[in-house]
């Protein structure tokens, strides 16, 4: 996988999970799932994802 895709799967995950602690646990946790769509927001106009760096970091391939 390239680090673009575990990114986006990573942030699939964190969402979901957010969603069911939502439903759950308490409603406060839709602020988590905020934070994660504010940050694919960020790195869609900045051209610019610090998980996909990290990503990078650990030996996944960049690229599409």
């Amino acid at each position: 996988m390239t680090s673009w895709q575990v990114v986006r799967l990573i942030a699939g995950v964190f969402i979901l999970t957010s969603l069911a602690l939502a439903h759950y646990v308490h409603p406060a946790w839709l602020w988590f799932t905020a934070f994660v769509g504010a940050n694919l927001l960020q790195s869609s106009l900045s051209r610019w994802c610090l998980m996909e760096t990290l990503m990078r970091k650990l030996g996944f391939k960049p690229g599409c």
